[in-house]
C-alpha cells in the first residue's frame, strides 16, 4: 500500500524531476489559492441568501472552507498531473524500470479526452461528496474521503496507463489493479488534508502510479 508512495517521495531529489516538481508546485499553489477564493466567495453569497445560517457559518465556516477547497482541488490536481505525465514517468522508469520498452499507448488526443472526461466525473462526484459532508458531518466526511481516494487513484492511474496501453487495455489493467490504485489514492487523499503537502499530490501521485502500473506489468 505504501511502497509506491514511499518510492515517489524518495525520488523527489532526482535532478530529472526538478523542473516538473517546481512546475507542479507553482501550478498547484496558484490553483489552490484560486479554489479557496472561489469557495470563500461562494459561501459568502450563499450565507447572504440564507442569513439564518449565520451561526453555523461562525462555528464551521473555516472547516467547511478547508474541506470544500480540498475536494474541489482534487480534479485540478488530476488535470495538473496530466500535463506533467511524460517527464515524471520517464524519470521514474529510468531509475526503477530501465528494462521497460518505450511507451506505445493511446494517442495524445485520446489521452487528453479521457483526462478531461475523468476530471469532469471527479468534479461532479466531489461536489456530491461535499454536499454530503455538509448535510452529514460525520459519515459525509468519511464518504467524501473515500470518493477523493477513488478520484485521485483513478484519474492519475488512467493518465499513466494510457502512455503504455490503448483505452481498452488501460481499463483492463485498472480493473486488475483496482485495490492498489484505490489504496494509493487513499494515501494521496490523506495528504490532501495537510497544508503544503497537498501541493505535492500531482507529482507524487503520478510517480506512485508508475510503480503501481510497473508492478502489474512485471
Amino acid at each position: 500500500m505504501f511502497s509506491p508512495i514511499l518510492r515517489a517521495f524518495g525520488q523527489l531529489d532526482d535532478p530529472a524531476l526538478r523542473q516538473p516538481l517546481w512546475q507542479s508546485l507553482a501550478i498547484a499553489a496558484a490553483s489552490f489559492v484560486i479554489v479557496i477564493a472561489l469557495v470563500v466567495a461562494g459561501l459568502h453569497q450563499w450565507l447572504i441568501a440564507h442569513a439564518w445560517l449565520g451561526w453555523l457559518a461562525g462555528a464551521l465556516g473555516g472547516l467547511l472552507t478547508a474541506v470544500a477547497a480540498l475536494w474541489l482541488f482534487v480534479p485540478l490536481a488530476v488535470l495538473i498531473a496530466s500535463q506533467l505525465i511524460e517527464p515524471i514517468c520517464r524519470a521514474v522508469e529510468r531509475r526503477w524500470y530501465p528494462d521497460l520498452p518505450p511507451p506505445e499507448g493511446a494517442g495524445l488526443a485520446v489521452q487528453t479526452w479521457v483526462g478531461l472526461v475523468i476530471a469532469f466525473q471527479i468534479l461532479v462526484l466531489n461536489l456530491a461528496a461535499l454536499a454530503l459532508a455538509v448535510l452529514l458531518p460525520g459519515i459525509g466526511v468519511a464518504i467524501g474521503w473515500a470518493v477523493a481516494a477513488w478520484a485521485l487513484g483513478r484519474g492519475m492511474f488512467a493518465g499513466v496507463a494510457l502512455r503504455r496501453f490503448d483505452r481498452a487495455g488501460a481499463d483492463r489493467v485498472y480493473r486488475a489493479r483496482r485495490l492498489s490504485v484505490w489504496s494509493t489514492g487513499a494515501v494521496l487523499a490523506a495528504m490532501g488534508t495537510v497544508p503544503l503537502l497537498n501541493l505535492l499530490i500531482p507529482i507524487v501521485g503520478t510517480a506512485a502510479m508508475v510503480h503501481v502500473l510497473a508492478e502489474r506489468s512485471r
